[in-house]
């Protein structure tokens, strides 16, 4: 089966501004490369043991959702 290719982001700073730093970049798409690749691991075997594929999709959606930023400030 072909893989899709994955389209990256130009990734942004909070302030808007492209990320400059070429090896920032290059951490970043890696890290995306690797959790696509996990979670087309994680669908093909969902599918193959008979679960719902939009289910699955919602399920990975939704997990999306749930990542916390632990270095957020929060205003005393």
């Amino acid at each position: 089966m072909p893989k899709s290719k994955l389209n990256l982001p130009v990734w942004l700073t909070p302030q808007g501004e492209p990320v400059s730093c070429i090896d920032k970049i290059k951490v970043l798409n890696e890290n995306l490369e690797e959790i696509r690749e996990l979670a087309q691991d994680a669908f093909e075997d969902a599918v193959l043991m008979g679960c719902d594929e939009s289910q699955f999709r919602d399920v990975i959606k939704k997990l999306s959702e749930t990542i916390v930023n632990p270095y957020k400030k929060v205003n005393k």
